[in-house]
């Protein structure tokens, strides 16, 4: 994803679920260079971690 896609659309950004919450979370800017290892939501859900791994 880069910025000139970006029309101001939010519904067309990628979402994935949070691997300790489960809530859906949107690509943000500051995500661009390292979404696809991006797993939690939050500090705090990082800080819980997954159930089990």
């Amino acid at each position: 994803m880069s910025e000139a896609t970006f029309r101001g659309n939010k519904a067309a950004l990628p979402t994935k679920p949070c691997a300790a919450c489960g809530r859906a979370m949107s690509w943000r800017r500051r995500w661009a260079k390292n979404w696809a290892e991006v797993k939690y939501c939050s500090e705090a859900c990082r800080r819980v971690k997954a159930p089990g791994g």
